[in-house]
């Protein structure tokens, strides 16, 4: 008997298990939307401090298309590379304190990038247990052995460092923010342990970056870890309201990937309106008037009422709060339910985030009131309430 192997039965498969995932069109960006002349609170937007949409972010991409073009229409390494690129470059270093940066089309690009080039087949990389798809995918793509430690559990990264050859490259690889559980790395920790093995370290900032240390630099500036971590990678399309990503490292580093990174020589520079955006979101949030210290306070009043109600927010420390479920379909049946009062707040399942704690995400943005945040937590009780029995609680 053969197997169906057509789109259609994996397709039915993927629904029976409440995994089954559709596109959903939206009339617009950012952190509140108006749908059919309603408002919508959108908890599934990156746009953390409302930069996507601010005035001064729009106007800076619109000046630069007018300038240089719609697209850089090339590759760095041919005519591609613009004056707008380099001086994201230029300010992407500066801020992180590190020598050099690389603008790179997003950062799934980004972190294949680094982990292709600066490890191959015989090395090995590491990887937190909980790292992001892009830096998982990278490894693979590296063709090094990969070795996966416990969540956030420096010590068990120190027990397989110890096993592997010295005369093997070892990478480490971790977030500074985890994207779906919004907890924080031990990056002192870790840093320590990769330093003492001499192996190289790359800390995923797509989350940092705008949001925490000084000037929104991330935690790698704000722990002064720069010295430690060879790699600290930028997404340009969260807190900074744009697209793209940058690679921070040093001078060395960086002609390497130039003249190695396949994601980098064979790939369209980003658009110059793109880059232009993220300089003038760099300069508001330098000037203090979109601020990350503000967005964490707000996360963490939020925190502490889902928290009073009963939910289980795991060990989140960011603006990234999990309210953790557990069943697929009930998941999907809350998120649907508060979609209905004007709450958007998507559910992620599997593969995404491990069986059996599905979850709704929250990514707060400085756009939402804490009148707001109040309101939601309320919905969300009402709501939840129906599907008693399946969630997860503290």
């Amino acid at each position: 008997m053969k197997t169906d192997q057509t789109p259609r039965a994996h397709l039915a498969e993927i629904e029976k298990k409440g995994l089954l995932r559709k596109l959903q069109e939206f009339p617009q960006a950012g952190a509140r939307l108006t749908i059919g002349g309603r408002l919508y609170l959108n908890f599934s937007s990156n746009d953390y401090l409302g930069l996507a949409v601010h005035p001064h972010v729009i106007a800076a991409s619109v000046s630069a298309a007018r300038k240089y073009g719609a697209g850089a229409a090339a590759s760095r390494l041919m005519t591609g590379s613009l004056p707008c690129h380099t001086q994201l470059e230029k300010r992407m270093a500066a801020l992180k304190n590190y020598d050099d940066a690389l603008l790179l089309g997003n950062g799934y690009m980004a972190n294949a990038a680094i982990v292709t080039t600066a490890i191959g087949r015989g090395d090995y990389v590491l990887a937190d247990r909980l790292s992001h798809a892009s830096l998982l995918d990278a490894a693979i793509l590296s063709r090094a052995r990969i070795l996966r430690f416990r969540h956030n559990d420096y010590e068990h990264l120190d027990t397989i460092l110890k096993k592997i050859p010295p005369s093997r490259r070892r990478l480490v690889l971790t977030e500074s923010v985890f994207s779906m559980d919004g907890d924080l790395a031990p990056l002192k920790e870790i840093a320590a342990v990769t330093s003492e093995h001499g192996a190289l370290l790359l800390v995923d900032e797509a989350h940092a970056t705008g949001v925490f240390g000084p000037r929104g630099a991330g935690l790698v500036t704000e722990l002064q870890l720069e010295e430690y971590v060879h790699f600290s990678m930028a997404t340009l399309g969260k807190a900074l309201g744009s697209y793209g990503a940058c690679i921070t490292c040093t001078h060395d580093w960086k002609q390497l990937f130039v003249n190695q990174a396949r994601q980098f020589i064979y790939s369209t520079a980003p658009p110059p309106s793109a880059a232009a955006a993220a300089v003038a979101a760099l300069d508001l949030i330098a000037s203090g008037r979109a601020s990350g210290g503000e967005l964490l306070a707000n996360a963490a009043y939020f925190r502490d009422r889902l928290k009073e109600k009963g939910f289980h927010t795991g060990n989140s420390s960011s603006h990234i709060i999990p309210v953790l479920i557990g069943d697929n379909l009930a998941a999907m049946n809350i998120s649907r339910k508060l979609f209905e009062q004007a709450i958007i707040a998507v559910a992620v399942r599997p593969p995404t985030v491990p069986a059996g704690t599905a979850r709704l995400r929250f990514s707060l943005s400085l756009l939402h009131s804490r009148d707001e945040l109040s309101h939601t937590v309320d919905v969300l009780e009402k709501v939840a309430d129906q599907e008693k029995g399946k969630l997860l609680r503290d």
